[in-house]
């Protein structure tokens, strides 16, 4: 009768043990820290959704503290570090790493891609068709979640004239990545690398004649105060990756991990239902701050175009003394066919 009552007693023991492990594992918290280039502000709200969805969504398991303007790092920084395990997430501009994202910052070639639903479309289309852009964030040790679009790009400056080719030669314009200096050189302009968070100081100095952004972050950074003036639409291009680290991934349980992936679908979606209203709740502020909006002629930018090399050809020329020439030559083609 003692035995049967002991072995009762420990069976008990044994299970209360266990529901408690149970309990501990379904309590356990995840603290994921996210390092974004860019300053806290609607344009990023998508992105701050995302975290606030996730830990909703974990019941609380997982929480994401998204640290703005550097504060985790840099630009060029943030995706290293995140590959490193040094920061758990991070909001990642292909053109700030030319040498480990090779493919990725394709998609900031400009006068590639006419709107940002097209270039997006077209993202996700080849991260399907063409394994080298996974390959490209396993290097660097990270996973693709979703990422951002951007709308059109304006020159914003103090002086009205930057409606022409000629009125921009020799002018100071902010630049960034490979390429997009490339196309500013080909009308005779000077590019100057200046990183998104200091723009604002270059236009007050004089650093910088025009900055070269788009609607959502000329609000955010409130460049509407040192340059009044706004001229274009001028070119199209994708924003940033959200990426997690894999270091960080591969402590995620299974159920979380899922939760993440469907997430970042819904996000994407989120992000390109944000570009309409996102984009002209932006310009409203703009002009409610002062800002003015002056059209960039189709026929100045049909010149602008015309002085710039083939960019998306040179850049797939470029890789053939990496071995990828065949690979980048393949999405090129792709790229011209679905862009017809």
């Amino acid at each position: 009768m003692k035995i049967a009552m002991n072995a009762f007693r420990t069976a008990v023991a044994a299970a209360s043990a266990l529901a408690i492990t149970a309990g501990m594992a379904q309590a356990e918290e995840f603290k994921l820290r996210w390092g974004h280039y860019l300053p806290n502000s609607g344009f990023v709200q998508v992105e701050k959704d995302f975290a606030a969805a996730i830990e909703e969504r974990t019941n609380g398991r997982v929480k994401i503290e998204i640290i703005f303007a550097g504060g985790l790092g840099k630009g060029p920084e943030v995706a290293l570090l995140a590959g490193r395990g040094a920061i758990d997430m991070a909001s990642v501009a292909p053109g700030y790493y030319p040498d480990q994202l090779l493919f990725w910052k394709a998609y900031q070639i400009p006068f590639v891609f006419d709107e940002p639903q097209q270039a997006i479309s077209i993202l996700r289309r080849s991260y399907k068709e063409f394994p080298v852009f996974k390959q490209e964030t396993d290097k660097i040790n990270v996973n693709y979640l979703f990422h951002q679009p951007l709308g059109a790009y304006y020159l914003t400056g103090p002086s009205p004239d930057c409606t022409t080719v000629e009125a921009l030669k020799g002018k100071k314009i902010r630049s960034f990545g490979a390429d997009v200096p490339k196309m500013h050189n080909a009308i005779g302009a000077v590019p100057v690398t200046v990183q998104p968070t200091e723009v604002y100081e270059a236009l007050q100095r004089g650093t910088i004649d025009y900055s070269f952004l788009n609607a959502g972050n000329i609000e955010s950074l409130r460049l509407y105060e040192p340059g009044k003036y706004n001229c274009g639409p001028v070119m199209v291009i994708t924003g940033h990756l959200i990426v997690i680290g894999k270091r960080t991934w591969d402590k995620l349980p299974a159920d979380i991990q899922e939760i993440f992936t469907d997430q970042a679908q819904k996000s994407q979606q989120d992000y390109l239902d944000w570009l309409e209203t996102g984009t002209a709740a932006s310009i409203a502020k703009i002009e409610e701050g002062g800002g003015e909006f002056k059209e960039f002629p189709a026929a100045e930018l049909a010149k602008w175009k015309a002085a710039t090399p083939d960019l998306l050809a040179e850049w797939a020329e470029s890789l053939k003394s990496r071995g990828m020439g065949d690979q980048a030559k393949e999405v090129e083609s792709a790229w011209r066919e679905w862009t017809k």
